[in-house]
């Protein structure tokens, strides 16, 4: 049996929808489980419960402090040694990220994975094409952004959910393994120019303090924002490279496209 964990996020929902396709055995692990998936609260180590699980998709559990997020995932690694998986699959973050205010947790992950006696292949995901195209904003002139001229390889999410579900149907040729699942480069004036619009840079001091005004970001965010804001401006994340269509076989999804299709989805008078 296959688990995935988070199985609510975006990401794990679409592996599970990926194996489900491959007609795999698979379940989804989540603290608040819809029907058919099994309670897992990383916060509540009693509650994580992996007997039967052969292979674990460990789906980041972000959106928290690092010692939270370390905690979390050293709960769910130490279940899986007591519980008998075999292979552990961790959704990590590209090597060219290192820069980026959230990837030491990703790195200490690692080595706990490395380290903790079973199976293991890490993902080293690329950021998403998504997410680039949601963090443009939309002006009555176009687009703005922080990102300047700067481009990053973004990957579709979906591509990402495809290969953990590659791997985690046969972890055995994967095992010890590291791959960088990184996308095509594209950049914030592209994004507009798909869409038709023009794109105006603004600079780093004004985002950062547009994110400290805003009450709808947790305290930890502003800086992963501007760490990804600088990071792309600066050209530290448009390297690309072949793990994903390697384990894909197929050419990956446009991340222009995507991009373009969410941030013209948050155009104001759109429905």
């Amino acid at each position: 049996m296959i688990m995935v964990t988070g199985a609510n996020g975006q990401l794990a929902s679409l592996t599970l929808r990926a194996l489900a396709e491959r007609d795999a055995p698979a379940l989804g692990g989540s603290r608040t489980p819809a029907e058919g998936r099994r309670h897992l609260d990383f916060d509540h180590p009693a509650s994580l419960d992996l007997t039967g699980v052969s292979t674990l998709v460990l789906v980041s559990a972000g959106y928290a402090e690092d010692d939270r997020v370390l905690a979390r995932h050293r709960a769910v690694l130490d279940a899986a040694a007591r519980d008998g998986v075999s292979h552990v699959v961790y959704t990590s973050l590209t090597g060219a990220g290192d820069h980026l205010g959230f990837a030491l947790a990703h790195r200490a992950t690692e080595r706990m994975v490395r380290t903790g006696g079973l199976g293991w292949t890490i993902l080293r995901n690329g950021l998403y094409a998504e997410l680039f195209g949601a963090l443009l904003t939309w002006t009555p002139d176009g687009l703005e952004s922080p990102f300047g001229d700067g481009t990053l390889s973004a990957v579709a999410r979906a591509d990402l959910a495809a290969a953990a579900a590659v791997v985690a149907l046969d972890p055995a040729p994967h095992a010890g393994k590291t791959y960088d699942l990184v996308g095509e480069p594209i950049t914030a004036a592209g994004v507009a120019g798909r869409l038709g619009v023009t794109h105006r840079t603004i600079g780093l001091g004004e985002y950062r303090a547009r994110l400290l005004a805003d009450d709808g970001l947790l305290p930890f965010q502003p800086s992963m924002l501007a760490s990804i804001a600088t990071s792309v401006r600066h050209g530290f994340l448009d390297g690309t490279g072949p793990d994903l269509v390697g384990l894909l076989g197929r050419p990956l999804t446009d991340p222009l496209a995507v991009a373009a299709d969410t941030a013209s989805a948050t155009r104001p008078g759109t429905s």
